[in-house]
């Protein structure tokens, strides 16, 4: 079940990873990778396509107060998602490593889209506790894994 049908989480921010297809990874390399990130996360419901690629996945950060969505998403969306993103950010004013950042990621078919919920709180004094730390650990390294790229698009910042 996605987190965008259970009451206890809100969606806050969406992040992506660009990728080249050839990298994604498989659903064993995907838990694997999961595992990886320690005992403060929590995964449910990984879940693969018909062909037994990986498709998307639910991860929990109870310590964090936060919750992901991460989906494979790939074709004409992505590319198109890519061009203008390129246009857009080859107008701004970018350091030698974001400018590296963009032309990998003009190379790519393929993102993950990571959704950051926040888990709703029960008593007041919890609320506002939602640290982001957890979904930029997971963007960090889900990067790593597929050899891609992490942005933010709220901000336009490459990570």
């Amino acid at each position: 079940m996605s987190l965008f049908e259970d009451d206890h989480y809100q969606w806050r921010e969406t992040f992506f990873v660009f990728f080249d297809e050839r990298s994604r990874p498989s659903p064993s390399q995907f838990q694997k990778f999961l595992a990886e990130l320690g005992s403060n996360y929590e995964v449910r419901e990984v879940r693969t396509d018909d062909d037994g690629r990986f498709e998307s996945a639910t991860v929990l950060a109870p310590g964090d107060f936060a919750a992901m969505d991460i989906t494979y998403v790939g074709g004409d969306e992505v590319t198109e998602q890519i061009e203008q993103m390129s246009e857009d950010l080859g107008n701004a004013t970018l350091n030698a490593g974001q400018v590296e950042k963009l032309r990998k990621i003009t190379r790519c078919n393929a993102r993950f889209d990571i959704y950051h919920f926040e888990q709703m709180a029960e008593e007041e004094d919890e609320a506002d506790m939602m640290d982001p730390g957890g979904l930029l650990i997971v963007l960090e390294r889900l990067a790593k894994l597929c050899d891609g790229v992490g942005l933010d698009p709220q901000s336009g910042q490459l990570m």
